[in-house]
């Protein structure tokens, strides 16, 4: 008995959450705000954060190349800026995992309530019309959050390195440790570079996504 409390527990946290959210949305519906328009609103914040993330990432990068070319000066100071820089970006990819995570709720429920509303037609004309539109709204749908996720993933071995030299900087502030880093550099870069081509695709998605869903 003791091992299906947790299961109780999932699914009623679970049907709670649901219940949230149905009558979230269904508050907006009332002011007249569909489940689209709200898709198209968190798409745009999502796009955002990412651009945010690209200049912070962008910004960290500089900086660790900048502390490398450290020659005497106060490698305290550089250390707290680069460490400053890591802290904001590991904070703009959570921001955009916030940002995707919302964007799948959304569209879950949409596409759910597209679903069920076929069923309600008497037209088979305006019927077919409409499951065609849905296919093909999933379709650029599931393309654009795979890119999303895609920058997700790639966040994560440039905020692992930042973070390994930004700890190895934290306990050995002085010039012969920042020459141990030199050869982080080229990893850091590579990372990033392909990071940003992978946030310029799906910000290329969003955007075509949102034009999508506002024809």
């Amino acid at each position: 008995m003791r091992s299906l409390i947790p299961v109780v527990l999932t699914v009623a946290l679970t049907a709670g959450l649901t219940a949230c959210q149905s009558a979230y949305y269904a508050a907006w519906e009332k002011v007249g705000v569909e489940k689209r328009d709200i898709l198209v609103d968190r798409v745009e914040d999502a796009r955002d954060s990412q651009q945010e993330a690209e200049q912070q990432f962008t910004s960290a990068l500089e900086e660790f190349s900048a502390l490398l070319q450290f020659n005497g000066g106060e490698l305290e100071e550089a250390y707290n800026t680069l460490n400053d820089k890591y802290e904001a970006s590991k904070q703009a990819a959570d921001d955009v995992t916030q940002r995707i995570d919302k964007i799948e709720s959304v569209a879950e429920a949409l596409f759910d309530e597209w679903e069920t509303e076929l069923e309600q037609y008497s037209n088979a004309s305006l019927k077919r019309s409409s499951q065609q539109k849905l296919s093909e709204t999933r379709l650029k749908y599931n393309k654009m959050i795979r890119a999303m996720r895609r920058v997700e993933s790639s966040m994560q071995p440039v905020l692992a390195t930042l973070q390994d030299n930004v700890l190895f900087l934290k306990h050995n502030l002085n010039a012969s440790a920042v020459g141990a880093l030199q050869g982080e550099l080229g990893t850091i870069e590579k990372n990033v570079k392909s990071l940003l081509k992978d946030m310029q695709a799906a910000i290329s998605q969003s955007n075509a996504f949102i034009a999508e869903m506002a024809g």
